[in-house]
């Protein structure tokens, strides 16, 4: 499943010139997941960096504890889209089980799907990091993440999250059409890599919403940055997870929210 440029597009101008061109679009693909030999979910995303994927999101389902405990996994391309199978350790078994029974489809987020609504809101860890970062670490990082998003700059299409270091160098991306697939493969990357985030921050080219919030505390993010506008519910659960939020993370400003003090 790879990328080609498409023709038919015509570029027109306030002016009322009219140009044929012809654009690189993103890939957007169903993604069904298995996990041992279980139907779990079906996700729309970008095929590529699947490794990373599937360990993100199989942690941020805390389906898994740690990268080892996916012991393989084998892609099968159809027509329809990518079929993953995935190979877990016997002992994980009672968490795909136990979530299964609470889903009845998906997106990648947080919250579509879920049953329950115990399941949909569970506790979220304490962050037990303080983010220390000066200011002028989230514009460095916005300067930066832009000519590492080769994917984005080919179609326009794509979401980027980012590792960043405590002032504010971009130190590893991901990107996917979906903003939490990009995390997820971001902190599946991580975890492969065995990297921390030592003081450093995530940076993400989307909104702040709910699930990236839960996706940030589950992986011990101590601060979450993000481009666009937090929801509500966002604010609220970082609150009660310690995790410091920067939002509308723009190259002019930006809007910091500290977590409450850590007791």
């Amino acid at each position: 499943m790879t990328s080609f440029p498409i023709t038919g597009f015509r570029r027109i101008t306030p002016d009322g010139a009219c140009t044929a061109v012809e654009r690189i679009l993103a890939q957007e693909v169903p993604l069904a997941f298995e996990f041992n030999g279980i139907g779990y979910a079906v996700l729309m995303g970008s095929p590529s960096d699947i490794g990373d994927l599937i360990t993100g999101f199989a942690y941020s389902e805390r389906l898994i504890t740690q990268s080892q405990d996916i012991l393989g996994f084998d892609t099968h391309e159809t027509d329809q889209g990518i079929l993953l199978r995935v190979h877990l350790a016997d002992d994980c078994s009672p968490h795909v089980l136990d979530r299964v029974r609470h889903r009845v489809a998906d997106s990648s987020c947080g919250l579509c799907g879920i049953e329950n609504l115990t399941q949909a809101m569970r506790p979220l860890p304490r962050i037990q990091q303080t983010a220390r970062i000066k200011d002028s670490a989230f514009f460095h990082a916005l300067k930066d993440i832009y000519a590492k998003q080769p994917l984005n700059r080919a179609t326009g299409a794509m979401h980027a999250a980012a590792l960043c270091s405590a002032d504010g160098q971009v130190l590893l991306v991901r990107e996917d059409v979906g903003r939490h697939n990009a995390f997820d493969k971001l902190i599946g990357a991580m975890l492969v890599a065995g990297r921390q985030w030592d003081g450093g921050f995530a940076l993400l080219s989307s909104r702040c919403s709910y699930d990236l919030v839960e996706k940030a505390a589950l992986a011990h993010c101590p601060l979450l940055a993000t481009i666009s506008a937090p929801t509500d519910l966002a604010v609220r659960r970082a609150q009660e997870a310690g995790l410091d939020l920067v939002v509308l993370a723009r190259e002019d400003s930006i809007l910091r929210i500290a977590a409450p003090p850590k007791p």
